[in-house]
């Protein structure tokens, strides 16, 4: 399953450069497949947060095929990047999204 940031961020940055995928994006910045990845869809998306830092579903891997915990929750000082119980995907689903991410 993806990683969500609740509203308890305090926008303190620590998790953004943590992410293989960059799926993490600060409040009011649009996103797109592109940033960051071997995707070659830079369509831009509405920002999905105007307060907070935010975690794209679709891009996030839970850190599969890179670290054995999500980096994200293992830096945040607050405790607010916590499983997306709307986005549940297993192990294989994460790692074919994490190779579709970096062209493998």
């Amino acid at each position: 399953m993806a990683i969500k940031i609740t509203d308890d961020c305090i926008n303190c940055d620590a998790c953004i450069s943590e992410c293989p995928n960059n799926a993490i994006y600060e409040p009011d910045e649009e996103w797109a497949f592109a940033d960051g990845t071997a995707m070659d869809v830079d369509e831009k998306h509405e920002p999905q947060s105007d307060e907070f830092y935010y975690i794209v579903a679709d891009k996030c891997t839970e850190c599969k095929g890179f670290h054995d915990e999500p980096q994200c929750a293992a830096v945040c000082p607050v405790d607010c990047c916590v499983p997306d119980e709307e986005h549940v995907e297993d192990d294989a689903a994460l790692l074919a999204k994490k190779a579709k991410l970096h062209g493998e």
